[in-house]
């Protein structure tokens, strides 16, 4: 008779063989911090080699320059194979090399993380066309490099996981976001078009739309504790913010082996922002 030691050890075995990435090559583009850093550890925590994409720029703006450098010892930490690739999305191209820098160190791609983005809190009528254009091309055409790039070699080998980042923002926007949550939604429409292409090839495409989570990118917001609680009270019926954590365990689901027959979804993890509260 198994002692109650071996039954629970026995049986957290079978829930990670649930999820298991085990062998599977991942990309993370803003892989270096905040969510884009929690999706990237919680794969090699369940076996996968993950190469992540950064911006040295975006990290210093944050005050972390070595993110990077962070990011992929954590992960080599884990067992894995781990690889850092500087990229900037605003340039045409750089997301195309990017995507063949991580086929090249990891021997192949089997997942893609769409998750770096950016946004600028302006009212669109004042928005700059050069600001406009930075995020059209950051937030959607290097998408489709990302896609075009990737994928083909997902559907040869007949496996694969494609995750697109969304927001809230797609269903809830905010005037001042409106770019950003246009191009939200048009990725998100995007990965709708792409699941049904590619479902016959066994790879699946998602979106994952976090509602408001504590990031670096909103770290300016928490520096009023009292405004943050406020904000907090008034973003979703569950009255706080996620954390990065919570958003990695739903990107787990839809990249491993517990996400095979899910596809097309747009899952909302906004703490009950999308229900109309």
């Amino acid at each position: 008779m198994p002692s109650s030691k071996q039954i629970a050890a026995r049986n957290a075995a079978a829930v990670a063989e649930r999820f298991s990435m085990k062998g599977r090559r991942a990309l993370v583009t803003g892989g270096s911090v905040s969510l884009g850093r929690e999706i990237a550890i919680a794969f090699a925590d369940a076996g996968a080699d993950v190469a992540i994409h950064f911006s040295r720029a975006a990290d210093t703006a944050f005050g972390l320059p070595d993110a990077s450098e962070t990011t992929v010892a954590d992960i080599k930490a884990r067992g894995g194979r781990g690889l850092a690739i500087e990229a900037d999305f605003s340039v045409p191209g750089e997301a195309r090399r990017c995507v063949r820098e991580a086929i090249a160190g990891l021997g192949g791609l089997d997942v893609l993380v769409v998750c770096a983005s950016v946004q600028k809190r302006t009212a669109f009528t004042a928005l700059p066309d050069d600001e406009i254009d930075w995020q059209l091309r950051i937030n959607y055409l290097a998408t489709i490099e990302l896609l075009q790039e990737a994928m083909p070699g997902m559907k040869q080998r007949q496996w694969g996981r494609v995750l697109t980042i969304g927001s809230i923002n797609q269903t809830r926007p905010e005037p001042d976001l409106a770019i950003y949550a246009s191009l939200k939604s048009a990725q998100h429409n995007l990965a709708i078009n792409l699941a049904a292409d590619y479902a016959p090839f066994g790879v699946t495409v998602n979106n994952l739309s976090p509602g408001l989570i504590a990031t670096e990118r909103n770290r300016w917001r928490r520096q009023d504790a009292w405004q943050w609680q406020r904000i907090q009270q008034s973003s979703a019926p569950m009255r706080r913010a996620g954390e990065v954590g919570e958003m990695a365990g739903a990107a787990l689901l839809l990249c491993s082996e517990a996400g095979s027959f899910i596809t097309g979804a747009d899952l909302q993890a906004t703490g009950g922002r999308h229900l109309g509260w």
